[in-house]
């Protein structure tokens, strides 16, 4: 594991690119609090701005999966290595 990953949050895909489901608590947290975010600013905010939010809220959730993803992040065929 890279430095910065001291353990993992989510599991890597098997086949294809990218991970699948979480598989700590902090993982699972994670996405809570991003639906709860994207919920929010459509509810709060109007035009574009829901947009905006909802954008940089799944930017933001996306280099996090990304970071704390077993394996990281790149293209599988079926091996688990």
């Amino acid at each position: 594991m890279p430095p910065c990953q001291s353990k993992a949050w989510f599991v890597s895909k098997r086949y294809g690119y990218g991970a699948g489901l979480p598989i700590s608590w902090q993982g699972w947290l994670s996405v809570v609090v991003l639906a709860v975010t994207i919920g929010t600013a459509v509810i709060l905010l109007s035009g574009a701005d829901h947009m905006i939010a909802i954008g940089v809220s799944i930017a933001i959730f996306l280099v996090v999966y990304c970071l704390k993803t077993e394996g990281g992040w790149r293209w599988r065929c079926g091996d688990r290595s």
